[in-house]
């Protein structure tokens, strides 16, 4: 199970109702950052996020309004006394636009920041986790992120009852691969099934790609950057950028199970068309807004 809430849901500059880029992933008593815009460690606050659970931050791209907030969270974490060490993910080649960041005002930082220049493949392998990039197509090097829990094998509970399986005869069981039971082999397949784990993935700032697509497949949750509606589409092919019905129609071909609109121009203080238009093409689509918060379990 793992909890994301959307903490600035603008695109390029902040409007009174959204912040600038940036969604938290709570997993496991940690919390993973996707962006970090402007004003980010204020959103925490005001929508319930740990600040001091923040262990890794992912940066799709360079572009102010997704790393401005980076400089004002760790000065805030030091201040904080943080001791924890926090790992930024970036991509490959950009390493000097986050160190100006770190080091702008020359605060004391009284923890270890880890660099990570990253290329589409793994980028992060939890206990039961994995982090992923995938390239997207921007005006500059950018990747999307793709979050994937490790299927789980579950005990089925009305053949373990039958057959007698209980307390320490699980550990048993699933250290050696099988139990006898009355003379009769019982192997860890025949009482467990496959439970795929869930899969939430990020796909901003972009045009619509394949390798979203791929990387979105079966997606529990698919957040794809929405700037522009349909009556724009010149603009988004211009500047990079997705339509509505663009990213509606990856998330149906990825088979995904929801989408999640965003990254919207400031030009659209209501976003009922946007949404209007995804649903046409996905049903199964909803718009976000700052503070709005989605259960995956």
């Amino acid at each position: 199970m793992f909890k994301i809430t959307f903490l600035g849901t603008s695109g390029s500059a902040p409007t009174k109702e959204r912040g600038l880029s940036s969604v938290a992933l709570e997993h496991e008593g940690e919390v993973m950052l996707f962006d970090c815009g402007e004003g980010t460690q204020r959103q925490m606050q005001l929508f319930g996020v740990n600040i001091s659970k923040v262990r890794h931050i992912f940066i799709t791209h360079s572009h102010a309004d997704h790393v401005l907030g980076i400089a004002g969270l760790l000065r805030t974490m030091s201040l904080y006394h943080r001791t924890n060490a926090l790992t930024i993910y970036f991509p490959e080649g950009y390493s000097s636009a986050i160190e100006s960041l770190i080091k702008f005002d020359n605060a004391i930082i009284g923890f270890d920041i880890k660099l990570k220049g990253i290329k589409s493949g793994t980028v992060l392998e939890g206990k039961d986790y994995n982090v992923k990039a995938f390239k997207l197509n921007h005006s500059v090097k950018c990747y999307g992120y793709a979050f994937s829990e490790k299927d789980k094998i579950k005990f089925i509970k009305e053949k373990c009852n039958r057959l007698g399986i209980k307390g320490k005869m699980f550990q048993e069981i699933s250290k050696k691969g099988h139990i006898t039971i009355k003379g009769e082999r019982i192997g860890i397949l025949d009482i467990t099934k496959k439970e795929p784990g869930k899969k939430f993935v990020y796909a901003t700032d972009t045009r619509p790609l394949a390798s979203t697509v791929k990387a979105a497949h079966n997606a529990d949750v698919l957040v794809h950057e929405t700037t522009y509606g349909d009556d724009l589409s010149k603009f988004a092919k211009e500047r990079k950028h997705s339509t509505s019905a663009e990213a509606a129609q990856i998330a149906k071909k990825a088979s995904a199970k929801l989408l999640v609109l965003y990254h919207f121009s400031t030009r659209y203080k209501d976003t009922g068309n946007l949404l209007k238009e995804a649903k046409t093409v996905f049903k199964e689509t909803v718009a976000s807004y700052d503070g709005m918060k989605i259960i995956v379990k």
